[in-house]
């Protein structure tokens, strides 16, 4: 019986302090697990080491080349192709090599192996190869910068999600006690034995008001945690605790002006990557210098198993060789002008960029101040509302005021509840503006 009811208490000690296993989550550790769930950043390192992998593409061009080759060929009598080849020797061959004398008849040989390899070595290019490389490297700047621009935005919005969560938290929180106060009021109402009809339906209606907007509330709530749990990764099933709550002061932020980001980087680089694409192009127009050597080695016989016998040769070359196209029909102008005008166009988006980026940082540091300066005065109005509410709720109790004008100086109190929750939610995501558009 004592254990039955010890089970019991627990239970209900449990229930009345809220959920005990929910998963507590700061703003920090909300950003890191959604950073690591992000697939936009899981593509943007995709795109980094696909990037880094081209630029070994690219540096291969520098290098030594080798070439092997091996070929076997058997040589068929056309006339009679089960036959080898037999050669009817003139008699004055006979005379002058003393090794055919006597013979009349010579089989060539059929069966024919040749091995050899290559090796070329590119020497001098114009900037073919060099300006290639350089606008790989470039390629893989922009990609870190990509990255960069892409972290601040997923971190920017993992922000937004948290603080959007926690709002509707505390949106909850003030329905709730909302509707308390309502339903509070009605039993004060109706225990005094003095509940008017007006003042019951006006009571009734506001308190029916009351519970669809907490209703409406803990909806918003819950579709705000499950959204937040979707993108960090955690089971959909788990409770959440959101620790960091809003915060009471909110300091100066301090900014210079703005003289770099990552879209800057990003577009200042695209446009010396075109600029060397381009360059790269014009040189496949000029002559190429590189070394040469081959080494070779040739057996023949009618026999196949008697190839590596005899009859067999070797030759080797070293030597420079020079390159000089002659003719394309206007293929390398026409592709270097097109990267030089891709670099016209970054170049005019680098410079449109640098104007409207700089506007929404000042606009943002603006919008900070602004709303932090309002702050104090929304506060205060607060304070006055609250204070007006509980002259009400004593006026009421006492049975000088009506329900109407309760309800009407709640509603305001509960107006200006959530303009402070939204004021505050608007300081934070500026904050988060200027670090995202800052360096």
């Amino acid at each position: 019986m004592h254990k039955g009811l010890g089970i019991a208490f627990l239970l209900f000690a449990g229930f009345c302090t809220g959920n005990a296993f929910a998963m507590d989550l700061s703003l920090n550790d909300a950003i890191d697990k959604i950073v690591a769930e992000s697939h936009d950043i899981k593509k943007a390192d995709a795109n980094l080491k696909k990037a880094q992998a081209s630029l070994d593409v690219a540096n291969s061009n520098r290098w030594f080349n080798i070439e092997g080759n091996v070929t076997y060929m058997n040589l068929v009598n056309v006339e009679k192709p089960l036959d080898s080849f037999n050669v009817k020797l003139p008699p004055e061959i006979g005379g002058l090599i003393p090794q055919l004398a006597g013979i009349d008849k010579m089989e060539i040989p059929d069966n024919i192996v040749m091995a050899g390899v290559t090796i070329t070595q590119p020497i001098y290019t114009f900037g073919k190869i060099g300006n290639a490389v350089d606008s790989v490297r470039r390629a893989i700047k922009i990609s870190e910068y990509s990255k960069e621009m892409i972290s601040r935005e997923v971190k920017y919005a993992a922000a937004d999600m948290y603080w959007t969560a926690k709002m509707t938290d505390e949106i909850v929180a003030l329905s709730k006690k909302n509707l308390d106060d309502a339903i509070s009021a009605r039993k004060k109402l109706t225990g005094a034995g003095r509940a008017s009809r007006g003042n019951l339906v006006k009571i009734e209606s506001d308190i029916a008001t009351k519970e669809i907007n907490l209703s409406d509330a803990e909806f918003n709530r819950d579709t705000a945690h499950r959204m937040l749990k979707i993108l960090a990764g955690i089971d959909i099933d788990e409770p959440l605790n959101l620790t960091d709550s809003f915060p009471d002061s909110f300091v100066d932020i301090k900014h210079d002006e703005l003289k770099n980001t990552p879209e800057w980087q990003v577009l200042s680089q695209q446009v010396e990557m075109y600029e060397a694409k381009s360059a790269s192009q014009r040189a496949n127009g000029y002559p190429t210098l590189a070394a040469m050597a081959s080494y070779n080695y040739t057996t023949m016989d009618t026999n196949f198993k008697n190839l590596f016998n005899e009859r067999d040769s070797q030759s080797a070359y070293w030597g420079l060789a020079l390159k000089v196209p002659v003719f394309s029909g206007g293929l390398n102008r026409a592709n270097a002008t097109v990267d030089a005008m891709n670099a016209e166009a970054a170049r005019q988006d680098l410079d449109k960029s640098k104007k409207i980026t700089a506007e929404k940082y000042s606009n943002a540091i603006s919008q900070y101040d602004h709303l932090r300066s309002n702050l104090k005065g929304l506060e205060n109005a607060r304070d006055l509302a609250a204070k007006a509410y509980k002259f009400s709720q004593d006026r009421f109790a006492s049975g000088q005021t009506s329900a109407v004008e309760l309800a009407d100086v709640s509603a305001g109190l509960y107006q200006l509840d959530m303009a402070l929750l939204n004021a505050k939610y608007k300081i934070l995501m500026a904050a988060e503006s200027v670090k995202k558009l800052g360096e």
